[in-house]
Order: structure tokens, then sequence, then C-alpha cells
């Protein structure tokens, strides 16, 4: 089964649809202020409510869980994530303690802080609760996407990828562009999944941010 992979780029934040032979499938969601943007892309894409399968999150994080609720009320899809990551959608635990390794970044949340768009942020979360937990080795064949779930903690304990069948790995914020995340909460679970990937020698990267890239061999950090 073919799988095309079409990147929805919301600026700071990436979502991306995987059209196959059984209709669509969403990876990420957007913050809900990016919600109309996102909906015409989708729309743009020939993604609706009668042909989208499955809602998968990568990770809990409110930039790629922020319109899962709309949507799987909109569309009537189903959303599936790792269950480790569920009190951060379920109970609104949406900023765990974690390190960030990147000035630029520490700055930008610093900035967050002062003009309240993080409080905005978790005001404007619609808490759910996912209808599917992927694990670690499950295939999603019966649901029409030939593809892998692998489990790939550090960025936060429920991250997951994407592995395509065609070799695309969709990997959410475990890989920023071709750098590993700067937002860690464990940096050795973050080193062996990175390593994991690599081993598996994927072809084409999407990331949860930054452009899509072509693997080059990304050591763990």
């Amino acid at each position: 089964m073919n799988a095309e992979v079409q990147w929805i780029n919301l600026g700071f934040v990436n979502c991306y649809v995987i059209k196959t032979d059984a209709g669509f499938f969403l990876v990420d969601t957007g913050v809900p202020a990016l919600r109309d943007a996102l909906l015409r892309k989708l729309d743009a894409a020939g993604c609706d409510g009668g042909n989208l399968k499955l809602i998968i999150a990568t990770h809990g994080d409110i930039d790629h869980t922020g319109n899962c609720k709309f949507l799987r009320e909109k569309y009537g899809a189903p959303v599936a994530m790792h269950r480790a990551d569920l009190a951060m959608v379920r109970d609104g635990e949406l900023n765990p303690d974690r390190t960030v390794t990147s000035a630029l970044m520490r700055f930008l949340q610093f900035l967050m802080g002062l003009t309240g768009g993080v409080a905005k942020m978790a005001r404007d979360f619609e808490r759910f609760t996912p209808d599917l937990f992927l694990e670690d080795g499950q295939r999603l064949d019966e649901y029409g996407l030939p593809c892998g779930v692998r489990h790939i903690p550090g960025h936060t304990d429920g991250s997951i990828g994407l592995l395509l069948d065609s070799g695309d790995l969709l990997c959410g914020d475990t890989l920023q562009n071709d750098k590993p995340a700067t937002i860690i909460m464990d940096r050795a679970e973050l080193r062996r999944s990175i390593g994991g990937l690599a081993g598996m020698n994927p072809k084409t990267v999407y990331p949860g941010h930054g452009k899509p890239f072509a693997w080059t061999g990304l050591a763990a950090r």
C-alpha cells in the first residue's frame, strides 16, 4: 500500500497528512490558535470528515495535541497516542519538568511567560482522553496505514515515531530539524531513542519543528 506524506507547515510547528488508499491520517494537530489555518490546509489536501481515518499525536505537548478534541468531534476520527503522555492531555499537565538545553528556547519561554502566552495556551487547551493507545512495535495496517510505531522517549515519556514501510520517519520532537530535541525529559532515554532510529536507517525524516530532511546517519548526542 502506498503512503504519501504531505507537510503542513503552521509556522513554528508541523503537522503531517499521510494519504493512503484507505484515506487520510493526520499526525499532530498544532495549537488552538492555528486551527483555522490547519483546517484550510486539510481541505486543500483533500482531507475531510469522510476520509480522515485516524488522528495520531506523536506526544502530549499542546503544540501537537491542541486541536485533537476539536478534530475528533468535527471529523469523527479517533485519536491515538502513547499512554505515557496521558496525564498531559487528560489532566492538563502540560508543562512537565524538563531540561531546556537551548539558550534561544529558554529566552522564548521567558518571553512567553512575560506575555502570558503559556497561560493562554493552557486556558485554550481542550482536554481529552485518547481513543487508542499505541505501543512500541505495533503495526497500523488494520487502520489502512502501512507503518510501525516506535516508542522513542526522551523529549516526553510518551513520544512516538511512525516508520512508514516506504522508509519515511515521522518523529515528533525527538528530532528538530536534524538535531536532537532541546527540551528533554530524560537525556539518556533520548540518546537511546535516537540511536534506535539510526539503526532503522530511515530515508526522509519529518520532524515536529523545522523542515523535513534526508537522514544522514545522525548520531545520538
